[in-house]
């Protein structure tokens, strides 16, 4: 699977290491970099880039954006019409965010997790599929509505 990754200076190491870890595993990843250590680099090109190209490509595609607390990521992914980006900060986040709210992309706090549990919760989310359960569905189809007509749904 193509995999598109953003990063600031903050997850550039968790980056690198998930791009060498998705490559063994048989996976597609694009780096929308950060594409060097910048001490002082600003998270929104990044992030906004691989939000973008996954939105573009979607479905089957999935983005990662890293930051320090994986916050600033997830909202700027989010900003990115057709992104439904998830802030995963373990194993059940990780799986609820595909099986329950069909996210694709996640966003992970480099600073609050090391590399091998960062690791896994992309392998979940990866592995993981949509349920597809009417319930879910249609949360997700009145959120979609919502992004194309600026309409909040009726109760």
């Amino acid at each position: 699977m193509r995999v598109f990754l953003g990063c600031d200076h903050a997850g550039f190491e968790l980056k690198e290491h998930l791009v060498a870890w998705l490559k063994a595993n048989g996976h597609e990843p694009v780096d929308c970099g950060a594409p060097v250590y910048d001490a002082v680099d600003d998270y929104p090109p990044f992030v906004l880039r691989a939000a973008q190209r996954t939105a573009a490509e979607w479905p089957g595609v999935l983005g990662i954006v890293i930051g320090g607390s994986g916050n600033g990521e997830a909202i700027a992914a989010n900003k990115v019409g057709g992104v439904r980006a998830a802030l995963v900060w373990n194993e059940d986040t990780a799986r609820l965010a595909r099986e329950h709210n069909d996210a694709n992309v996640i966003s992970i706090g480099a600073r609050q997790h090391d590399l091998d549990t960062a690791t896994e919760f992309v392998r979940i989310f990866l592995e993981t599929p949509y349920s597809d359960e009417p319930r879910h569905t249609r949360r997700i189809q009145m959120l979609s509505e919502y992004e194309e007509t600026g309409e909040v749904p009726p109760l």
